[in-house]
């Protein structure tokens, strides 16, 4: 039995190494795609939907209002007035009266999605069809917009994700998600890219145009969905528009995090992912090497199995700093590069349990997840 369980894991070994090999191979792809004309300025609308006082919230929001591009507005959502948020907001906005800007009270979400709502309460009033929709833990440069816009000028193009570099808070816990997020999440993304080109959306913020998103009945459509933003791409690739990997980097500012609120955070992460994606997510076991590899030891100890351990560190390290440092260039996993091998463990573990349950909690309130990826709130 343990030869047979040994075999098994040395098959999943080789595929994991291959998996390393695309990594480097699609870092490479993607960095040699053109950025597209840099003195293409469409109009653009920034939509931030905020809930709460997130760490860093005012610089955050700051950088938007810091963009030099010659036209572009921010609208932010709050579902009440006494939301804290409100007040960064009214503040920046009286430091920045140049910028055009708006907020909105959008009430309690009928809805489960309330990132959704408060999105599509902002798209009715945004001046503008060229949309960026960006959470309220990004932080951006000055050229964010000036980037960004000349991928749109293919009128064919229709969603566009933006890479994030994770930036931690003080915990440890999450120090040790960013380095996961930074070494591998991308890395997927980048790979997918490659083979099949992008039919999905992900992360925190993603550019639209607004035709295209009532193309595909509005907002409307992905209100019962908690990962929006992977229906979103998923569904204008299947109604013919362009999506694409931006070339725009932003920060996603994570915040510190005990090890509950991080768990928590992780396990809805792996259950919405497995819902969206559930053939992708049984794949995901092919970015794991070192799991992989110390499962393999652990089943038949011997030199080879040694040896394929030393050989996984090496194809990990290369894939890492594929993404890491040359997509990202990120100072973290440079710094902090032992424990890379910690939150792979971390992350398989993880990844692991998202097999198993169909709840999940979010911002204090929890919710049960169907098989589509649709989930509604447990009263």
């Amino acid at each position: 039995m343990l030869d047979v369980l040994a075999a098994a894991a040395a098959c999943l070994l080789a595929g994991s190494l291959v998996y390393c090999l695309l990594s480097v191979f699609a870092a490479r792809s993607y960095l040699r795609a053109s950025p597209g004309d840099a003195k293409y300025f469409e109009p653009i609308s920034i939509l931030k939907p905020l809930a709460g006082m997130d760490e860093g919230l005012e610089e955050n929001l700051r950088s938007f209002f810091q963009q030099d591009y010659p036209s572009f507005e921010i609208l932010f959502a709050v579902r009440s007035a006494d939301d804290p948020a409100r007040a960064v907001v009214e503040r920046l906005r009286q430091e920045y009266p140049h910028v055009s800007s708006q907020l909105i009270v959008t009430g309690e979400p009928p809805c489960p999605n309330a990132k959704v709502f408060s999105l599509e309460c902002m798209a009715r009033a945004a001046r503008y069809d060229l949309l960026v929709m960006s959470d309220s833990d990004i932080r951006v440069t000055p050229a964010f917009l000036r980037r960004v816009a000349p991928e749109f000028q293919d009128a064919r193009i229709g969603v566009a994700t933006c890479p994030y570099r994770a930036v931690p808070g003080a915990s440890f816990w999450s120090r040790l998600e960013a380095i996961g997020m930074n070494t591998g999440f991308l890395s997927g993304v980048l790979v997918a890219r490659m083979i099949e080109g992008m039919k999905f959306a992900v992360g925190p913020t993603i550019v639209a145009r607004k035709r295209a998103i009532e193309s595909l009945g509005g907002f409307h459509g992905l209100k019962d969905y908690l990962a929006e933003d992977f229906m979103l791409g998923k569904l204008a690739a299947a109604a013919g528009w362009g999506v694409i990997l931006s070339s725009s980097i932003v920060e996603h500012r994570i915040g510190a995090q005990s090890l509950r609120r991080n768990a928590a955070h992780r396990l809805r992460w792996w259950r919405s992912t497995r819902r969206s994606r559930p053939v992708g997510y049984a794949g995901q076991v092919f970015t794991n090497p070192l799991p992989l590899a110390a499962c393999l030891l652990a089943l038949h100890p011997s030199g080879w199995t040694a040896a394929a351990l030393a050989a996984a560190s090496l194809f990990r390290a290369a894939a890492a700093w594929s993404t890491a440092g040359w997509v990202l260039h990120d100072p973290l996993t440079a710094r902090y590069w032992y424990l890379v091998a910690v939150e792979d463990f971390l992350s398989f573990a993880f990844w692991l349990a998202g097999f198993f349950g169909d709840t999940i909690t979010w911002r204090g309130r929890k919710y049960y997840l169907y098989r589509d990826g649709r989930f509604a709130r447990i009263a």
